[in-house]
């Protein structure tokens, strides 16, 4: 009884019901489903566009070092830039106070693969504190919409050309457009942020209806803030992939060492980078899978757990998908409805992408025996082969008689 009555009382002091509407992006209210539930007690109103002040910045093969920057208010300015309406639109969207520099980096690798229109959205006015950015993305979510919309009327463009990748709040942002872009061809979340946003209604946060195709890569993945992680481990696309488990990365800062040390100074440090470097890695990956398109193989598995014990590296008939850019090519309409989470193995520096080996042997001729597995996990680049570690484990086999079950 008691718990009902605090729930009452959250509810009655955050859901205010007021409402602001801006000239072309429309009108947003306080209420349920954006305040005033156990996740979002203390979201509110988002700003004007003008505050905030999206940028539209294009980058091209004919301009891929200085931006463009164009507008759907005065679409005179898109008609005049280096933009295409015979290419693919990629628009990569940062997440709470980021620099841009990620964002640079994927339009510059993207252009040395393919030719596309690559636009960074600029919305760090409107993200410097966590709190105004989760209600600020819902305004930037519309203007991402209608600059689609301008596109769509304007110049004849299909929206099932615009592909947009959101890091972090960025995620939830390219749902809030989705959600008002029927058509939209593809929305890739790279760690969809999780305060404010787990365990909310599809309304809030990205959802597969967002897009013909949503794919997450999941990387610093958790349930509650204190688990130490910045993302949100629901699925939220058609494909989710959990690197390494989804939470931690190998290679990023560990937090407990330094507490053992009493060494506070390097903890405090040690905190920021364990984020960063958790929550970036899915960015990281996503651009090192566009000059591989055969890097990151992910395996459908109940859990980490199950996959790393070995029993998940079989592939299913309709094949299995590889993690970030190329995700596309994996046939979304054939899947099975428990198979949309989907693990695998990175290592702790680039090239991250891991190719895992699997081998068991027996030395029994009988149908029912155990078998001695190992799993191999190397890295290939330009410089060869190398092997990183090697797992060992032992498994119950039915079948065939046989002294040895490969995959490599």
């Amino acid at each position: 009884m008691f718990g009902i009555w605090i729930a009452a009382l959250l509810f009655l002091s955050t859901s205010t019901g007021k409402e602001v509407c801006y000239e072309r992006v429309g009108c947003f209210r306080d209420g349920l489903p954006w305040t005033g539930t156990l996740s979002r007690e203390l979201a509110g109103l988002p700003w004007s566009p003008e505050e905030i002040n999206t940028r539209f910045l294009l980058y091209t093969r004919r301009n891929p070092r200085a931006y463009q920057e164009i507008s759907a208010v005065n679409y005179l300015t898109i008609q005049a830039s280096h933009f295409r309406t015979d290419k693919i639109t990629r628009i990569n969207i940062a997440g709470w106070k980021t620099d841009g520099k990620w964002q640079q980096v994927m339009c510059n690798v993207l252009l040395k693969v393919e030719d596309v229109n690559c636009i960074n959205l600029d919305w760090i006015n409107g993200s410097l504190e966590y709190i105004h950015a989760v209600n600020n993305l819902r305004v930037v979510g519309a203007e991402v919409a209608y600059f689609i919309d301008v596109l769509v009327k304007k110049f004849g463009y299909s929206p099932a050309k615009v592909h947009l990748i959101g890091h972090s709040l960025g995620a939830h942002l390219a749902g809030e457009a989705g959600s008002r872009m029927p058509g939209l061809g593809r929305i890739t979340g790279l760690d969809p942020a999780g305060p404010y946003f787990h365990n909310t209604p599809k309304e809030v946060r990205l959802d597969p209806s967002d897009a013909n195709f949503v794919d997450v890569i999941h990387t610093n993945a958790v349930r509650l803030l204190f688990e130490l992680g910045a993302g949100t481990i629901n699925a939220c696309g058609h494909l989710d992939f959990y690197p390494n488990g989804g939470k931690h990365m190998p290679g990023c800062e560990d937090l407990i060492t330094p507490l053992f040390k009493f060494d506070f100074n390097a903890y405090k440090e040690g905190v920021t980078s364990f984020f960063d470097c958790n929550h970036a890695r899915s960015h990281r990956f996503y651009t090192e899978s566009i000059l591989d398109p055969d890097a990151f193989i992910a395996y459908p598995c109940r859990s980490y757990e199950s996959f790393k014990a070995g029993n998940c590296f079989h592939c299913p008939k309709e094949g299995c998908p590889t993690m970030g850019h190329f995700a596309d090519r994996f046939h979304v309409k054939n899947r099975k409805p428990n198979r949309s989470y989907y693990f695998l193995n990175t290592g702790a520096l680039s090239p991250f992408a891991h190719f895992s080996l699997f081998r068991c042997f027996s030395n029994s001729f009988m149908k029912n025996f155990i078998l001695q597995c190992v799993i191999k996990h190397v890295t290939i680049s330009e410089f060869g082969t190398k092997d990183l570690f090697t797992s060992t484990f032992f498994k119950n086999y039915t079948g065939p008689s046989a002294r040895e079950v490969s995959h490599w």
